[in-house]
């Protein structure tokens, strides 16, 4: 899952909540794993790594994540987009200390 979100100007609660959420997505049955990222221009880009859509869908019904979607659109995001898909295959590449 890819949740890509344009922020609004302030935290208004924003860290504390987005903090609360990381820690209980963690938490939950088929997490596997999140990446994240944030621009000076407010703009996002987490990807949550779930090992079903089950697991997916159960996240997204949890009754606080749902409470902080609600105060998201109220006040933290002026837009946000959420994308469903998998991963087939990962490459990585790590610098070794010597390079």
């Amino acid at each position: 899952m890819i949740f890509v979100s344009q922020r609004t100007p302030g935290d208004n609660g924003y860290g504390d909540a987005s903090a609360k959420m990381v820690a209980m997505a963690r938490e939950q049955p088929g997490f596997l794993g999140m990446e994240s990222a944030r621009g000076a221009d407010g703009k996002g880009i987490t990807v949550a790594f779930f090992e079903s859509e089950e697991a997916i869908r159960n996240w997204g019904g949890v009754a606080e994540h749902r409470e902080v979607q609600a105060n998201g659109r109220a006040m933290w995001y002026d837009s946000y987009q959420i994308y469903y898909s998998r991963v087939e295959r990962v490459r990585s590449w790590t610098k070794r200390p010597d390079e």
